[in-house]
């Protein structure tokens, strides 16, 4: 019987084989994927991970999706793109520029995520319209928790863009949202 040192797997046999030590001969992968083609020579497969691949900011849901949210976020010129819509949950990016702010709103039922990836600015909230009793700076890495049924608005006090991204639960926006600017956000919405 030949000893499996003799011919070491990785230098002498292709990918699909490897030297098995009951086996006198090279043994076939029945689970190596590709063939008798490296994986590398197949350019039907993409081997960068979803989390590393380019998206365009568009509505991925209600289907499967990994991506790099604080790229896709940085990515993001919109004050509002939808980027995934279920039937459950709802992520949308904005950017909100200098001076600006979200606008002053409320939702009755849906609580709201909401997670700061670039800037500096203000939140607050309150049971009230008139009645901002929660006020809080934020900037690079807050996340703000939103319970349904309360008033609440984002001011951006810096003088970069507000990145951020927003989670609904249940969704808000209709899937495939895309509002440019804020103007044309408040009057999709009936604000204006």
């Amino acid at each position: 019987m030949y000893s499996p040192y003799i011919y070491p797997y990785p230098y002498v046999y292709p990918r699909p084989y490897y030297w098995h030590p009951y086996h006198a001969y090279p043994y076939w992968n029945p689970y190596f994927p590709y063939g008798y083609r490296g994986a590398e020579e197949n350019e039907n497969v993409n081997f960068a991970p979803p989390s590393h691949r380019e998206h365009e900011l568009k509505d991925y849901g209600p289907h499967p999706l990994v991506i790099n949210i604080e790229e896709a976020t940085m990515k993001n010129q919109t004050f509002r793109t939808a980027l995934w819509t279920g039937k459950h949950l709802q992520v949308t990016l904005m950017s909100i520029n200098p001076g600006e702010d979200i606008g002053l709103e409320i939702h009755p039922k849906t609580d709201q995520f909401l997670r700061i990836e670039s800037g500096r600015g203000l939140v607050q909230m309150g049971r009230e319209k008139v009645r901002l009793d929660f006020q809080q700076p934020i900037s690079d890495n807050d996340a703000i928790m939103v319970p349904s049924g309360t008033w609440h608005n984002v001011t951006n006090t810096g003088h970069t863009p507000l990145k951020l991204y927003s989670i609904y639960a249940p969704p808000q926006h209709p899937r495939g949202t895309v509002h440019e600017t804020k103007a044309i956000a408040m009057a999709a919405e009936g604000g204006a």
